[in-house]
């Protein structure tokens, strides 16, 4: 007997797109167990929160998210994963209500640990179980594949998971352990099973991709070359590669492939050299400023997001002038900016200057500012030229949307019906477009 067979569940994902790949693949596999979506007005029996850790406000929605659910599903199986689960699991598992809290060693048993807790609620009507199942994050070595389907047209692929690097202000590490990645042959096999699904565009993600290979003597670039063989897909991105692993290699590559969009996401964290010095990050601005401009050679049009984290300990306001003034002078397209955030455990807590939440903020609308610029920067060089289009499903009536092969966000008047089946056109960026619009329209 299948104890999950006509249960119903509700899903709650927090945090970063490899959170809500895993999320996904998830449910997928729970709908194979007879597990539908609880749908609206429903009382969920299981509830799964997927949870991030990467600021105290992360902390903070991930208890809010577990109480609300809680409510609104009296009686639920409550299941807790992610990065705070693996970071405070035997504190979340004594919350009023919480049953089964799994760390990261264990997420790939996932279901095999809610039919036992299941299983036991039944026997025990009314009562949490409080069950935490963790190990240490250095024992941590199970890479636990991952690959769904999002809201729209996109799949993501999860290739690598854990980091090496321990920068000083991230927990990453301790909460998802020690870089690992599965082989370049079992991530191209799933990249055919989505296109055998109809999928047309993957966003390849992981925790640190470019370090892809782990114990597998294989690279990201050998990842890259094999993906982009893969019939069906028309479209990978790179969710984030960390520039000293974002090898001319891989650039060249990229620009003159079949299915690899002119499109990177970069982090940079601190444009002083001083700063990124007390986050250890492994690189310094000469390095980043010669990646920018080695992708631009090659390929101008490129889009180029940049993550930017404010108010680090030690960066003061002469050190975020230069890391201002630094960040201005590039040529990129967007800025993700991110405000520096106290994490227990970091060596950031050992550097002395502290920055005041008012400067955060301040320094944080600057940058939103200077990222709109580039923004709109970006697409004004883009106006009359012609690009692919992948559509998005339009929802509730509204203009059809989609990005350009270089993200540019698109809306379109036509109908759906007007459209491909495969819903790629190669169309004109065009018609009105001023500053405060957030796509461009096009007839």
């Amino acid at each position: 007997m299948n104890i999950l067979e006509n249960k119903k569940a509700r899903y709650q994902t927090l945090g970063c797109k490899l959170n809500f790949a895993e999320t996904n693949s998830l449910r997928d596999k729970m709908l194979q167990q007879g597990v539908a979506l609880a749908g609206e007005g429903e009382v969920a029996d299981i509830c799964i929160v997927n949870t991030c850790s990467v600021t105290d406000m992360a902390d903070h929605k991930c208890r809010q998210t577990i109480h609300r659910m809680l409510r609104e599903n009296p009686g639920c199986l409550m299941v807790v994963l992610g990065c705070y689960a693996q970071l405070q699991p035997e504190a979340i598992a004594s919350f009023e209500g919480v049953d089964l809290v799994i760390g990261m060693e264990h997420k790939g048993h996932t279901i095999e640990y809610i039919g036992r807790a299941l299983a036991r609620k039944q026997q025990q009507p009314g009562h949490a179980c409080h069950e935490s199942i963790a190990v240490a994050s250095k024992d941590i070595r199970t890479f636990v594949p991952s690959c769904s389907h999002g809201d729209r047209t996109r799949y993501f692929l999860k290739v690598q998971d854990g980091c090496n690097y321990y920068c000083s202000y991230c927990t990453i590490p301790i909460a998802r352990g020690r870089s690992r990645s599965g082989t370049v042959a079992e991530m191209v096999a799933q990249a055919e099973q989505v296109a055998a699904q109809g999928g047309k565009e993957i966003v390849i993600t992981g925790v640190n991709i470019g370090d892809f290979g782990h114990g597998t003597n294989e690279t990201f670039f050998d990842l890259v070359r094999a993906l982009d063989k893969v019939e069906g897909i028309e479209r990978y991105r790179i969710s984030s590669i960390e520039p000293n692993l974002l090898t001319d290699d891989i650039i060249d590559f990229c620009a003159s492939s079949r299915a690899f969009m002119p499109h990177f996401h970069i982090p940079l964290q601190s444009g002083s050299n001083e700063v990124l010095r007390l986050m250890r990050r492994r690189y310094d601005t000469t390095l980043f400023r010669k990646k920018i401009e080695r992708v631009k050679q090659v390929r101008p049009d490129t889009f180029i997001g940049v993550d930017v984290i404010v108010g680090t300990r030690g960066e003061t306001d002469e050190l975020f002038e230069e890391s201002f003034r630094f960040i201005e002078g590039l040529d990129i397209s967007q800025l993700h900016v991110f405000s520096y955030s106290e994490r227990p455990g970091t060596k950031a807590l050992e550097i002395p200057y502290i920055v005041l939440p008012a400067t955060k903020h301040e320094r944080s609308q600057r940058l939103l500012d200077l990222s709109e610029v580039k923004r709109l920067n970006h697409y004004r060089q883009h106006i009359g030229k012609r690009r692919p289009v992948l559509w998005e499903h339009a929802k509730n009536g509204m203009p059809l949307q989609g990005f350009t092969d270089n993200y540019i966000r698109v809306e379109c008047s036509g109908s759906q019906n007007e459209l491909r089946q495969d819903n790629m056109i190669t169309t004109e960026v065009l018609g009105d477009f001023n500053e405060n619009q957030t796509s461009l329209t096009i007839e």
